[in-house]
């Protein structure tokens, strides 16, 4: 078969059955590699380097100096703030957009929001997917640029032309609190979902790309390569929280002065201008060749594991574990990975057996490469899935403390802030800490943790969990002295009615708090999971990120809906914690038990974060005892 063992020992002739005699089978697997010259592969004959960047025409660039880097970056950057403002100027303004003109109610409102929320990140596997196995990420955010862009401008029509909402005569604030107004009619409803989940699907295709495609612009071979990505992503998010601040005041502002079609359509006017910022950028950008289906390398592998998952390490025809010859991949877009020996039950899908000759089909026989690529993907979900739990209050923070800031007085001085710009706080938080970030922060937290960007992925991941805590915890006490003094001045049936005494500029201890822990826990991931992520799946590696937001917004909605069902007893008239009328709702309770939510969740990620091995951890221990196993022999 033409196929030769990479630097094992000099007793290689040994076999398995017989290291098992002695007990080191297991420390040994991973030196059974055999490279094969002849075995045509479901992705190619192999690729060098396969992370090295290429042209838009897939042909590697002669000089880098001409392309990449910040300036490419700066391009990427305009493109994800408008995105960002489109996307928080849709999260915050629809909810009252489908109150005061659709009059729906505001339960029903927030939830339509949250699954809009949802279906937009969750979906992002979707983009992922596409950008990894055949478009590569550079087609797959200009094709879902335009589909947002779609989406903007059918929202547009729908906030600007009479025939698309009901009729608005006769409907004052009185009408609205008794829900006496006249109903969207189904069809009307139906349009504005529409157009609502086109903007999501085309958000869902953007989002896992973006991140990925700007860190693609530096040269991982660059001695402070590290620095570089640890300072992209802290600008990327920097990018993000700018689209936000704008889309909480600016188009707030628009939308008073001038109604909710110019609000929205300053939406799709920013997206607009940010796809021509984007394709302007073109000659500039370095690209990754896509690597084929990742799904289907999945599934190769899990078959081929299957197929073998009797065959025992020990058995006597056992060859070895199969991957291709010198620094060739079987996968386009990706470099090698050596062996681990997590779950081991994977690797029968790279056991080479003497009976699946010398062209074995790839559902019954992978590469290592590939077997560690499924691996990789299994420990990174544990990580991604401790923020599931950060999005759940993001998300009500979103929604619920808007609800609280229309009982409050917004008014600074003689200048009142509408209702709407109050999450703009936690964005000019966030603004706030990555301005000092590396001036602050890291110079004080290296000290302690002697890391050279003051704290490592996971510990930023950790910290921002920990302050999310802090921040439902103060949201709770907070709410219950907010609740207590509406009933104390009689407000309690005056729920849309601001109490001119109590300002809502208390909320800003929660919103800064909540800022602070996205800076640190987002910002952390992204980064995690660009690094640890496969080559070849990048982009999919960033959905995780992105599944997580989703998942979140999903179970925001699960939680309200199960806390609404089990709270409220019509036969003794007992209102549920979530009662429109937030004045004699207990919103406290609500919070406080996102609180004990968050606790169980962060000892979860602690556990979680203590078992995990970064790859560059791995990589050093499997050359470690590489070399102790060689030792031994000799």
């Amino acid at each position: 078969m033409g196929s030769r063992e990479i630097k094992s020992p000099e007793d290689m002739l040994e076999t398995p059955a017989s290291l098992e005699e002695d007990g080191r089978s297991r420390k040994k697997l991973g030196m059974f590699f055999i490279e094969s010259d002849n075995r045509r592969t479901a992705f190619g004959r192999g690729y060098t380097g396969g992370t090295t960047p290429v042209d838009i025409h897939g042909k590697p660039i002669a000089d880098l100096s001409k392309t990449g880097g910040w300036i490419a970056a700066l391009f990427i950057f305009g493109n994800e703030m408008a995105e960002r403002m489109a996307y928080f100027g849709l999260s915050v303004n629809m909810v009252a957009f489908m109150f005061y003109v659709m009059h729906r109610p505001f339960s029903s409102s927030s939830n339509a929001v949250n699954n809009f929320l949802g279906i937009s990140q969750v979906s992002s596997v979707l983009g992922g997917f596409l950008a990894d196995a055949y478009l590569g990420r550079y087609w797959t955010i200009a094709i879902f640029t335009t589909i947002y862009l779609a989406g903007l401008i059918g929202i547009t029509l729908c906030a600007s032309m009479k025939i698309f909402v009901p009729n608005q005569d006769q409907c004052d604030q009185l009408s609205l609190l008794l829900g006496s107004c006249e109903p969207a009619k189904p069809w009307q409803m139906l349009y504005l979902y529409v157009v609502l989940y086109l903007t999501a699907f085309g958000a869902a295709g953007i989002r896992p790309c973006v991140s990925s495609f700007g860190a693609d612009q530096f040269d991982e071979r660059s001695k402070d390569y590290k620095t570089l990505l640890d300072r992209f992503f802290n600008f990327f998010y920097l990018c993000v929280t700018i689209g936000a601040i704008v889309a909480f005041t600016l188009v707030v502002y628009i939308q008073i002065e001038r109604g909710w079609g110019a609000a929205f359509g300053s939406l799709a006017i920013a997206m607009g201008v940010s796809n021509m910022l984007f394709f302007a950028g073109t000659p500039l950008y370095r690209h990754r060749l896509p690597g084929g289906s990742p799904l289907t390398r999945v599934a190769q592998v899990l078959v081929a594991a299957f197929k073998k998952q009797h065959v025992p390490f020990t058995r006597s025809e056992l060859v070895g574990l199969y991957e291709l010859p010198g620094r060739h991949s079987a996968i386009k877009g990706s470099g090698k990975i050596p062996h681990t020996d997590d779950f081991r039950c994977l690797d029968k899908a790279a056991l080479q057996l003497k009976e699946d000759g010398g062209n074995p089909s790839p559902w019954r026989l992978c590469t290592v490469t590939q077997v560690e690529e499924v691996k990789i993907l299994i420990k990174l979900i544990p990580i991604p899935a401790c923020t599931i739990m950060l999005n759940v209050v993001l998300t009500e923070f979103i929604t619920l403390s808007i609800q609280q800031a229309y009982t409050l007085n917004t008014h600074i001085g003689k200048l009142k802030l509408p209702v709407t710009c109050m999450p703009v706080f936690p964005g000019l938080s966030i603004f706030l800490i990555l301005c000092l970030y590396y001036s602050v922060f890291v110079p004080v937290s290296r000290r302690i943790t002697g890391h050279p960007h003051g704290a490592s992925q996971l510990q930023r991941v950790g910290i921002g969990l920990f302050i999310s805590i802090l921040s439902v915890a103060w949201g709770g006490v907070f709410e219950r002295f907010r609740r207590g003094y509406a009933i104390k001045h009689g407000y309690e049936f005056s729920f849309l009615t601001p109490m001119p005494d109590l300002s809502a500029y208390w909320l800003l201890i929660q919103y800064c708090l909540i800022g602070i822990a996205e800076v640190f826990s987002i910002v952390g991931l992204l980064e995690f999971l660009y690094e640890e992520a496969p080559d070849a799946m990048k982009s999919i590696g960033s959905a995780y990120a992105a599944i997580a937001g989703g998942l979140g917004c999903f179970a925001a909605s699960i939680i309200n809906s199960i806390v609404k069902s089990v709270t409220r007893n019509p036969e003794n008239k007992q209102r549920s914690w979530l009662s429109q009328n937030i004045n004699n709702a207990k919103f406290d309770y609500f919070y406080w038990l996102l609180t004990v939510l968050s606790i169980i969740n962060f000892c979860f990620f602690l556990y979680s974060a203590h078992r995990y091995k970064y790859r560059t951890e791995q990589t050093f221990e499997a050359w470690e005892t590489k070399q102790n196993i060689l030792a031994e022999d000799s």
